[in-house]
């Protein structure tokens, strides 16, 4: 029975990175977890992980996590080609960002309607720490941008908030 509530714990991040490092595909933490480990340390619970990832290696990251019970939420909107979103039977979710990079190092996600994000190269440079493992992230300034110009919740406040006053 899926469990809509399940957390991903910090072991479970450290987990699928690993398998995603060892199956040679790169991703930068994004969302509620790049706050995390940009501070190097766990500032709330996570529904979910977030991971930019090159479009190329989406088949790839499926295939590395299949073993962990990972399997395509085909009925999560948006879906391709904006977002890849993998549940297991026990309720985690990962949201991949799909990007296609351009010759200047731009990831440029497809966002469905016609328009495109953009994660320039210069946002993805950024690193922080989870349990102390290195992890590539999106930067700071990236994460804060991403949330100008829409609605934020209070959970979403408190990270921007905690960003700002550290950076």
């Amino acid at each position: 029975m899926l469990q809509r509530d399940a957390m991903m714990s910090v072991d479970d991040v450290i987990n699928i990175l690993d398998r995603l490092d060892t199956s040679g595909v790169c991703v930068w933490l994004d969302g509620g977890w790049v706050v995390d480990a940009l501070l190097g340390r766990q500032t709330r619970h996570h529904r979910d992980l977030d991971v930019v990832i090159d479009r190329q290696d989406l088949v790839r990251a499926q295939a590395a996590l299949e073993p962990l019970g990972f399997r395509h939420a085909t009925g999560a909107r948006p879906g391709l080609p904006a977002r890849l979103v993998l549940r297991d039977a026990r309720g985690r979710q990962l949201d991949f960002h799909p990007v296609v990079f351009d010759a200047a190092g731009d990831g440029w996600q497809e966002l469905g309607d016609g328009t495109w994000g953009r994660y320039p190269a210069v946002g993805l440079a950024g690193g922080g720490t989870i349990a102390g493992r290195p992890v590539r992230c999106i930067t700071p300034e990236l994460q804060l941008q991403h949330h100008l110009g829409h609605e934020s919740d209070a959970i979403d406040r408190h990270g921007m908030r905690l960003l700002a006053e550290r950076f």
